[in-house]
């Protein structure tokens, strides 16, 4: 007779995590789970990173998510935990990121009483995950940890949301361990080559466009082999830039807030797009006007590993279930037609030529005072390593890294398509903890540094030596220049009265410096490499220079 194996529901719980290949826990410790906490005490596989806001934990399970390309995995306690994640939920949802946040849950005997931090979170996440779904017993923990790593894999992938019922966190029982879940990718069909070979043959302007999740090296050097042979344009969407190495010759550019002006004309120009993995969301394709929905200008072939994402917003002349890897793996074995070489050439060299140019760092500014941002970045594209990793949040400030700055290699570019602001730190301290011998930068402006500086204390807690560069113009800059450009001269809650920036990173014991012009940069920035522990440098830059060709007026800089 075998002998039972009785755990709680805690033990149960971290077992699926471990045979699922989890091995980092980002949390902020809640009564409500204290037997998952418990459970990881000890465990030299999975690995606690405890964060000082529920708000980063999500963040950086969405980051871990994107760089590892399996789930990040979050634990945060009941009500209040709960929807301060919430932040990295919705990024993770509009990013396509593998995520599962488990929350804390009241007791079963308890709920509908509205008792203490109670929340219903199939009501609360059920629009905002993949999918919110709460144990109502330990037999059926296996069965739903894998099914919440199935659906964060499979199909466009995404967030799931897991409540976990004290009583079954702290009840005990003889339950068997589930295998690990397997997902399988969909492939094109042999009808697809063929059609794509002929449209490809009739095209005059192709352009590809890349971007979604699900990418790997390989999948990555297929499709560098085939638009090699073939030679044609690549396009990055919003914030994808690190799926195509930037120095190729075939990049022409990033499909996003501060897209060049000539790309936007290459995208309108174009009479073929070939999008794979992209959803070509509203920033992408610049507010569904350079690729109108629902029956694009242009011949479309719109690769995407889920199907309910075809035909969503645009009606493709080729739709193509498919995911990135088995789809690029197709794409490198196509052999150029007959009386198709060089079809494309100056197309490509044209397309190029103007990235070339609009990725030139600019000379300062008449009258320009403070740090001009495009040589900094200018700079750090010249010195990284190909492997550095380049983090940020939202605001204007990052229209100059993605301008600038040149990724070269899968896994570089963490930055959130939703525009949330404050996800840069989170996400780099994530990054260098996954990845400890790789240079992780992190750009905040001034306001998004301010949404969560407190996780300087969890980059010095787990040894992430993080460079964050705070780019300080005393505003909310996006938001002035909009304000701006509708109510001129009018200035209502975008100036910001900042704190010592050096003077709290060193209260956090981090190194810190503050730099004044970009002459002074390049020393500043080795000092902070060299002090092998986070680092916060900030840029004091012109309030006037609201984009990287744009500068407000003086008069209307001065109301507060």
């Amino acid at each position: 007779m075998t002998e039972k194996l009785l755990r709680n529901g805690g033990q149960i719980l971290v077992e699926a995590l471990a045979r699922n290949a989890a091995d980092t826990v980002y949390c902020v410790p809640g009564e409500s789970f204290l037997p998952v906490l418990d459970a990881l005490h000890g465990r030299s596989d999975l690995r606690t990173i405890v964060t000082r806001h529920e708000g980063a934990a999500s963040n950086m399970a969405d980051a871990y998510g994107k760089l590892k390309g399996r789930p990040g995995i979050a634990f945060v306690t009941r009500g209040p935990g709960a929807t301060h994640a919430a932040n990295g939920v919705h990024t993770a949802q509009q990013d396509s990121t593998p995520m599962i946040l488990f929350v804390g849950q009241v007791a079963t005997h308890t709920r509908e009483r509205e008792g203490f931090q109670e929340l219903d979170y199939r009501r609360v996440f059920g629009g905002l995950a993949k999918w919110a779904t709460e144990i109502e017993s330990i037999e059926r923990i296996p069965e739903v940890v894998s099914r919440a790593f199935a659906c964060a894999l499979s199909g466009r992938r995404g967030p799931v949301v897991v409540a976990l019922p004290e009583d079954v966190l702290f009840g005990v029982a003889d339950v068997a361990d589930a295998p690990p879940v397997r997902v399988s990718e969909p492939a094109p069909d042999d009808s697809v080559m063929p059609e794509l070979l002929q449209r490809l043959q009739v095209a005059r302007r192709p352009l590809v466009v890349v971007g979604g999740t699900g990418w790997t090296e390989a999948a990555r050097q297929d499709l560098t082999s085939f638009v090699t042979r073939f030679n044609l344009p690549v396009a990055a969407s919003f914030r994808r830039q690190d799926v195509f190495d930037n120095r190729d010759p075939h990049y022409v550019g990033q499909m996003g807030l501060g897209i060049s002006p000539a790309l936007a004309d290459s995208v309108r120009q174009s009479d073929l797009l070939i999008a794979l993995g992209s959803r070509l969301s509203e920033v992408t394709s610049g507010g569904y006007t350079l690729i109108r929905s629902p029956r694009p200008t242009q011949r479309l072939v719109h690769v995407h590993a889920d199907p309910l994402e075809l035909g969503c917003v645009y009606q493709a002349d080729l739709p193509v279930n498919a995911a990135v890897v088995p789809m690029t793996r197709r794409l490198a074995a196509l052999t150029l037609p007959a009386g198709c070489a060089g079809a494309w050439d100056r197309w490509t060299e044209d397309t190029r030529a103007a990235h070339v140019r609009h990725h030139t760092p600019l000379a300062r500014a008449d009258g320009q005072q403070g740090v001009e941002l495009s040589s900094v970045v200018a700079h750090l594209n010249a010195v990284l390593p190909d492997d550095a990793i380049i983090t940020n949040g939202a605001g204007n400030y990052t229209v100059w890294v993605h301008r600038f700055y040149q990724y070269r290699a899968l896994g570089t570019e963490l930055a959130p398509t939703n525009g949330a602001m404050g996800y840069g730190l989170p996400a780099a301290v994530a990054a260098k903890l996954a990845h400890p011998a790789r240079t992780v930068v992190c750009f905040a402006g001034d306001g998004c540094f301010m949404m969560y500086p407190q996780e300087l204390a969890t980059a010095m807690q787990f040894g992430a030596a993080v460079i964050v560069i705070v780019v300080n113009n005393g505003m909310l800059g996006t938001i002035r220049m909009h304000q701006e450009r509708k109510f001129p001269g009018r200035v209502s809650g975008t100036h910001l009265r900042n704190p010592d920036f050096v003077a709290l990173a060193q209260a956090f014991g981090a190194h810190a410096e503050r730099v004044d012009h970009e002459a002074g940069f390049p020393a500043a920035f080795e000092r902070a490499r060299a002090s092998g522990r986070a680092a916060v440098i900030e840029l004091c830059t012109d309030p006037l220079q609201i984009g990287p060709q744009s500068r407000l007026a003086a008069a209307s800089a001065l109301v507060r």
